[in-house]
């Protein structure tokens, strides 16, 4: 350093060498005003802030997300989309008109028409037909938009899962719930922004794609809730490794990290640094979260929870804890609906699996106050054909041409069915949606226009929607 000459002091050389120990007193005081700036409670007023590198494009009406996957491809005509058409032709060759000598992934020959085993009523201000394998969605009727026109351009399970969480069929993009970290972060600094849970069966085809931060940042990928042991794992200190000691060893391991990511220049330094950071302070967050038997007995008799077991309903009781401390997005996965065969006895069993789970969380959500500030999502990659896949217990094949999804909360019109699939649950053929389309409603909930959270790789600007998406405004409160 020459005279007044400070161009090459670094952070580093002001804290350690220029100003020694006495501006070190300091430091924690600087931290804590920065996390509560970041937090929003520095803020005059009450206008959202942004805790990402994406500020709000206008006020978000939702701010969290609970996605709830159903893994492996829901039969739509047999749980949302009442098709009187099938129970009258049931049996008969699919017409060729209506196909168009389309190919499928495990039907051969001619299909024929299934009809659906199940009986169907309306319920709610809104008429929707459900099945009898459905009974307490329809408590939750007037609560949530139905959507029977979803279609994409998917038909195998692990790229149309990739397609629907990060907009692309290849592996390699941001998920949705990375986007969301990345471009608003989380509202708990003891917490992180997007949580993954798996309930039922293998995890799904897409594997670690679907909560992916891609050539994103690592800090933005999903943390995965373990199904036994530990929920994170290597959170725990190592035998005999006291808190203090544990603090001093971050505090050493952080002052050489961030030495090497000034000559460097790596940004997965800083993630290394802020993960080890946050790891810390979930050591004492996350048991408490977890712990479900503080739930009183009424809560677990409206989701149907046992403390301790690994469920659709103990996932969706986790998931209400989660965004009521901050969390911003929380992926459920329940990959037990690819039912190429025995329908008959997969889609009661599936559906006795979430369909507890899922409307208690929204009569819970909505009892709390939470409904209003939190989006969930009840999805699946595609849905099943009308049209019976032989063998000696007949099953359902892929079919992303048309199939049904719902949302609530989080501005949300409720008690509403948008779209309409044809004659035989088919085609979607009135009021389309396209999981772009879903995508950019949900991002719009959000306070975010999807065409502006963009992230430069490879020399061009990404984004979840890709080069389409429309917000889908009909389904907006």
């Amino acid at each position: 350093m020459n005279g007044n000459d400070f161009s090459n002091i670094t952070r580093r050389h002001f804290f350690a060498e220029a100003y020694g120990k006495a501006v070190g007193i300091g430091i924690g005081s600087a931290a804590l005003s920065t996390l509560l700036a970041e937090s929003g409670m520095a803020q005059a007023g009450t206008q959202p802030k942004s805790l990402g590198v994406h500020p709000f494009d206008f006020a978000p009406k939702a701010k969290s997300v609970i996605y709830l996957e159903q893994a492996g491809g829901v039969p739509h005509v047999d749980m949302f989309d009442y098709k009187p058409t099938l129970a009258k032709r049931d049996q008969e060759p699919v017409p060729e008109s209506l196909i168009n000598g389309e190919r499928f992934a495990f039907i051969r020959g001619t299909p024929k028409l299934q009809k659906s085993p199940w009986t169907f009523k309306q319920y709610g201000q809104s008429g929707a037909w459900l099945s009898s394998l459905l009974p307490y969605t329809t408590k939750i009727i007037d609560d949530i938009a139905i959507v029977r026109s979803m279609y994409t351009t998917q038909f195998n399970h692990g790229p149309a899962q990739c397609f629907q969480f990060t907009g692309h069929q290849i592996p390699g993009r941001p998920s949705l719930g990375s986007w969301l970290s990345y471009g608003i972060g989380s509202e708990n600094k003891d917490l992180p922004a997007f949580v993954v849970m798996f309930a039922g069966g293998e995890n799904p085809d897409g594997g670690s794609a679907l909560w992916s931060s891609g050539f994103c940042p690592s800090v933005h990928q999903g943390v995965s809730l373990q199904r036994r042991g530990e929920p994170i794992k290597f959170l725990t200190n190592p035998k005999g490794v006291a808190p203090e000691t544990r603090r001093t060893s971050l505090d050493l391991v952080s002052a050489l990290n961030e030495e090497h990511e000034e000559t460097a220049g790596d940004p997965e330094i800083a993630t290394m640094i802020s993960q080890y950071e946050l790891a810390y302070r979930m050591q004492t967050s996350v048991p408490s979260l977890v712990d479900l038997a503080s739930e009183p007995e009424h809560i677990h008799k409206l989701y149907g929870t046992t403390p301790g077991q690994n469920t659709f309903s103990n996932a969706c009781l986790l998931a209400r804890r989660m965004v009521e401390k901050g969390v911003r997005f929380v992926q459920i996965f329940q990959r037990t609906w690819d039912m190429h065969t025995d329908v008959i006895h997969s889609a009661p069993r599936s559906c006795l699996a979430v369909d507890q789970g899922a409307a208690a969380l929204i009569q819970d959500l909505k009892q709390r106050g939470l409904l209003d500030s939190t989006l969930v999502v009840w999805a699946s990659e595609f849905g099943r054909t009308p049209m019976a896949q032989p063998g000696k217990f007949w099953g359902r094949d892929h079919h992303p041409k048309g199939y049904t999804i719902w949302l609530a909360g989080g501005g949300i019109k409720p008690g509403i069915v948008y779209g309409q699939t044809d004659e035989f649950g088919y085609n979607a053929v009135e009021n389309r949606v396209a999981v772009h389309d879903i995508n950019a409603t949900i991002l719009y909930l959000l306070g975010i226009e999807h065409t502006k959270l963009t992230y430069k790789f490879a020399g061009r600007n990404f984004r979840l929607t890709d080069v389409e998406g429309e917000v889908v405004k009909a389904l907006l409160a």
